[in-house]
């Protein structure tokens, strides 16, 4: 059986600023304006989700291992780059769940 790994929020906002503050030497600061580059590199590493998706369709991403594995890196990376974004912008977990408890209750 495997471990429960579930990642929360506030734990992928600080595994995003622990590895900025392991590389802050060569990386751009942890500053608003940086912000948009980063949903720029979002965007690409979305494209690299959708290109697996369009290539190697829905059936080879849930029964090939090595496809599967590749597009949860991908995402994985999608991810990386959003808790970068909400990092720079200062935006705290729980103004990010008071927002989507919020928005979800419109539904």
């Amino acid at each position: 059986m495997k471990e429960n790994k579930d990642i929360s929020l506030s734990k992928m906002l600080e595994m995003s600023k622990t590895l900025w503050e392991k590389n802050k030497e060569s990386w751009s600061p942890m500053e608003p304006q940086y912000g948009k580059n980063f949903i720029l590199y979002m965007i690409e590493e979305i494209g690299e989700v959708i290109q697996i998706i369009k290539k190697k369709g829905e059936e080879e991403i849930m029964e090939s291992p090595n496809i599967r594995e590749r597009f949860i890196e991908e995402l994985c990376d999608v991810m990386m780059y959003y808790s970068d974004v909400l990092n720079r912008f200062k935006i705290t977990p729980y103004e990010f769940s008071e927002n989507t408890m919020k928005n979800s209750i419109k539904i």
